[in-house]
């Protein structure tokens, strides 16, 4: 391990705003991030697979009557994301280090109001279907820990896992489709909805000419 990701990694063990393997509030916090964590009553906003952490610092920017939480099992984004909260002295966004299939583990029942998944990894290999994280197993796990009503939105450059994630929903039982489009930026109604917050990546992409992918749904 480099000595820039060990300092990294030494100053995530000191943040408080970031919840990992090794702490005591990991695993500790299921039920309780209203009361224990946030404390606030405020609504709880997660983003799988957060990165750097870009859109989860900017929607809690963006609304500070809300609570917003990013998750990824890399140490070294988390603490960009972090830092960059710290930096903008944002009290109301935190972070977790784990693994998307170990959501139930870390929320209770109805704990979360919203989900975001943004740009995640394709997994475009048939064999990794099953890891794509709108995978039925995933549905089944966001459908455990969000609110009835919550909603959960998936931005994407990639047209296979769109047309993947359209089609799943779209037959699972009880789910309901309440927006999608193949090309964001040319459907500005549905804008507001999907929130203009660029992400470094989604910018690399809008440069290329690569059209942006939107799908928002509920699963009850």
């Amino acid at each position: 391990m480099s000595r820039s990701k060990q300092r990294r990694f030494a100053a995530n063990a000191e943040q408080a705003s970031i919840v990992e393997p090794g702490k005591d509030t990991y695993q500790q916090l299921r039920g309780r991030w209203h009361v224990d964590f946030f404390e606030n009553q405020h609504p709880i906003t997660l983003e799988v697979g957060c990165g750097k952490g870009e859109y989860t610092v900017g929607l809690a920017q963006r609304y500070p009557d809300r609570n917003f939480l990013g998750l990824d099992i890399k140490g070294d984004r988390i603490w960009k994301g972090s830092s960059r909260a710290l930096e903008m002295g944002l009290t109301n966004v935190g972070w977790l280090r784990t693994k998307a299939h170990e959501l139930a583990e870390h929320f209770g029942p109805g704990e979360l109001h919203e989900i975001w998944i943004t740009f995640p990894d394709p997994r475009p290999r048939d064999r990794d279907i099953k890891r794509r994280l709108t995978y039925p197993r995933f549905l089944d796990l966001y459908q455990q820990v969000l609110r009835p009503g919550g909603r959960l939105h998936l931005k994407t450059d990639n047209e296979d896992l769109f047309d993947y994630s359209l089609e799943t929903v779209q037959q699972r039982p009880g789910a309901t489709v309440l927006a999608h489009t193949k090309d964001l930026y040319a459907t500005p109604e549905l804008l507001p909805h999907a929130e203009d917050i660029q992400t470094t990546f989604e910018r690399k992409y809008r440069e290329l000419g690569v059209p942006i992918k939107y799908l928002q749904f509920q699963l009850s």
